[in-house]
C-alpha cells in the first residue's frame, strides 16, 4: 500500500487486493490520524491496523473499550 498524508488529518491509500486498485481517501473533521513508526521511509500495516486507521482509532489499542451500554425502559 502507498500512503499520504497532510498534517496528520487527510489519508489517500493505494491498494492492490489481487482483483484491482483499491484507492482510499479520508479527511478527518476534528482529529488526526495515528501512524505507526516509519521504517526506511514506508509503512507495512496489517488489514486490521488499515481497517483501524481508516476508521480513525488509534491502531496502538490491543483493548477495544465497551460499547455503550443501551438504555432500558422499565
Amino acid at each position: 500500500m502507498h500512503y499520504e498524508t497532510q498534517c496528520g488529518n487527510y489519508l489517500k491509500a493505494l491498494h492492490w487486493d489481487g482483483t484491482g486498485l483499491c484507492l482510499f481517501a479520508k479527511r478527518l473533521e476534528r482529529s488526526r490520524f495515528v501512524w505507526p513508526p516509519l521504517i526506511e521511509g514506508g509503512v507495512v500495516l496489517t488489514p486490521a491496523q488499515f481497517a483501524l486507521l481508516i476508521e480513525a482509532m488509534d491502531w496502538r489499542r490491543t483493548v477495544a473499550p465497551n460499547p455503550p451500554r443501551l438504555p432500558v425502559q422499565i
